[in-house]
């Protein structure tokens, strides 16, 4: 079985453009396609036989728990709630303290992150005895879902991807990488976090992947080599992975799909 991290939280007195304009408080629970978006994630976490105990991470008196379908899986000892810290690292660790690994850390606006990606990362990341895995989907594969879909992809010697905020860790150990982002990641935008937490040669790294320089699966490996772990690039067939709803033009984006995908279901019916 693998465990299930979900992160919603949100950074304290933020005001968050989609949950504003529902009239809420948290993003985690504003509307998409007429659901909590967090309850699509968990929906299709819970349907998943490969996985085992779901946790999310949220700020104290969001209200979540008392959604039916929260408290249907708090009752059924298949979810915890767990408070959010004050920075994304703490939360982490804090939420996975006591879990099960192998975990699957998500984010609750990857709404359309299907039962059959769920499994397909589990199995890959095994597949490649990885430490940790980052899924990632080509730009085509993103494209053909919807033509909005994303905007902005990384360039490889290989192609281009995006990222599908799903992250496979396989052990405890595996969480020491974390650190790095204290800092606030974002290495791309701030090449001096890159000299702090990777030295030259991790700068270098960075803009041979910025420029489109080397191959995903190269990066991936020099990678793992400066942390002494098997760090994996899990490449998805379902580019809808990565189309998580960040602002209204991907929610829209995002509630399209998801009538798309239960359109066959009507017709069967």
């Amino acid at each position: 079985m693998v465990s299930a991290l979900v992160l919603a939280g949100q950074r304290e007195g933020a005001i968050d453009p989609l949950a504003e304009a529902s009239g809420l408080k948290f993003k985690a629970l504003a509307p998409v396609a007429g659901r909590p978006m967090a309850l699509h994630v968990l929906g299709n976490l819970a349907a998943n036989e490969r996985v085992g105990e779901i946790i999310v991470s949220i700020n104290e008196g969001s209200g979540l728990e008392a959604l039916p379908e929260v408290a249907a899986l708090i009752a059924a000892g298949r979810l915890r709630v767990v408070a959010s810290r004050k920075n994304l690292v703490d939360s982490v660790l804090t939420a996975l303290d006591g879990a099960a690994f192998p975990v699957l850390i998500t984010t609750a606006d990857n709404v359309l992150m299907s039962t059959g990606t769920i499994e397909e990362i589990d199995r890959r990341a095994r597949a490649e005895k990885a430490d940790v895995a980052v899924a990632m989907a080509r730009r085509e594969d993103v494209l053909s879902v919807h033509a909005h879909g994303q905007r902005k992809f990384y360039k490889c010697a290989c192609g281009e991807y995006s990222n599908c905020n799903a992250y496979w860790i396989g052990s405890p150990k595996a969480l020491g990488p974390a650190e790095l982002f204290r800092s606030g990641g974002q290495f791309v935008k701030y090449p001096m976090r890159v000299v702090n937490a990777f030295g030259l040669a991790g700068l270098v790294e960075i803009v041979r992947f910025r420029f489109g320089l080397s191959r995903l699966d190269a990066s991936f490996r020099r990678l793992s080599k400066r942390f002494g772990l098997t760090i994996r690039a899990v490449v998805v067939s379902d580019g809808a992975a990565a189309i998580d709803v960040d602002h209204e033009r991907s929610r829209l984006v995002a509630e399209e799909v998801l009538l798309a995908r239960r359109a066959p279901s009507a017709k069967a019916a």
